[in-house]
């Protein structure tokens, strides 16, 4: 009978340890099929020479030596060309820029929620996530119809004698910024949101009894406890940003030369894979920045709360 306990005591452990690496396993495995291998594949090409259309091994044997070739030229080119470093510039400015006024905007958005009744939050929420019920390419789209100088707002302000000529506010700067604060300021109130609706409100009330002001009690207590929510959301905001191409593509102008678009050139205008594959590794490697801040936050925050 202890022999037989024994044999299912150990199957079941077994079992379990199966279970733990399935659950672990699969998404290593996704992750692998569906990003490591395609980014080692444009990583290759990135750095490899080309014979026509044929693009050469990195690696080649002849008479008895070993021979890595690693095509650099490219990488130095990004570094040096006036155009794509103000390409990278401008797309960090561009995604800096949109994670500051999603912030200011999606802040007390995010705390009005939080602070709202129960009863109230889920109808909040829904009005929050309402955006994505809609096709990204058509909400984007949509604004070319309310900014363009024969636009909806445009229109408007002339028949109510505000102006008397057209405002210019597609393809240009100003639309860029409307369409990613449009498109991203969701992604910023979300996490606020969570982080905020959990806050232990008795740290507010303590803070009002020892005389604290109302917005000395927000610097000191309220915005430190949201941090991880600050940095969450400015992350949601900050990366895609960064890569974006639709909003570029559709609302901005010749000036506004952001990474995506410049991918876009290089892969199907120019036929120039190496340098397209060369742009997509540095903008995964700008990517990669942030997140080895926010992993590092949140290690240093759980090292924190285990002490």
């Amino acid at each position: 009978m202890m022999k037989l306990i024994g044999i299912l005591s150990r199957s079941s452990a077994l079992r379990g340890g199966w279970g733990k690496r399935s659950v672990i396993g699969i998404p290593y495995l996704f992750l692998i099929l569906f990003f490591s291998l395609p980014f080692l594949i444009v990583l290759k090409l990135s750095i490899s020479d080309t014979e026509g259309i044929r693009f050469k091994d990195l690696f080649d044997y002849i008479d008895g030596v070993a021979i890595l070739r690693v095509r650099v030229s490219n990488y130095l080119f990004l570094m040096t060309d006036s155009l794509y470093v103000y390409t990278y510039w401008y797309s960090i400015k561009l995604a800096t820029l949109n994670t500051l006024i999603c912030l200011v905007i999606g802040y007390p958005f995010a705390y009005f929620m939080a602070r709202a009744p129960a009863t109230w939050r889920p109808t909040l929420l829904m009005l929050v996530t309402l955006p994505f019920w809609t096709s990204y390419l058509l909400r984007v789209y949509a604004w070319k119809g309310l900014l363009d100088d024969n636009g909806v707002i445009n229109n408007f302000l002339i028949w109510a004698h505000v102006i008397d000529s057209p405002i210019k506010m597609m393809y240009t700067s100003f639309s860029m910024m409307v369409g990613l604060v449009y498109t991203y300021l969701p992604f910023m109130i979300l996490p606020l949101y969570s982080t905020l609706v959990k806050m232990n409100l008795t740290l507010l009330e303590a803070a009002s009894d020892l005389g604290a002001r109302p917005l000395t009690t927000f610097w000191l207590i309220t915005v430190p406890l949201s941090k991880a929510g600050i940095i969450a959301g400015s992350m949601l905001v900050f990366i895609p940003s960064l890569g974006e191409y639709v909003i570029p593509e559709l609302l901005g102008g010749p000036e506004t030369q952001m990474i995506g678009r410049t991918l876009w050139n290089e892969f199907f205008s120019n036929n120039d894979w190496t340098m397209a594959s060369a742009v997509a590794v540095s903008m995964v490697v700008l990517i990669l920045i942030p997140l080895a801040v926010f992993n590092k936050y949140q290690a240093d925050s759980v090292n924190k709360e285990g002490a």
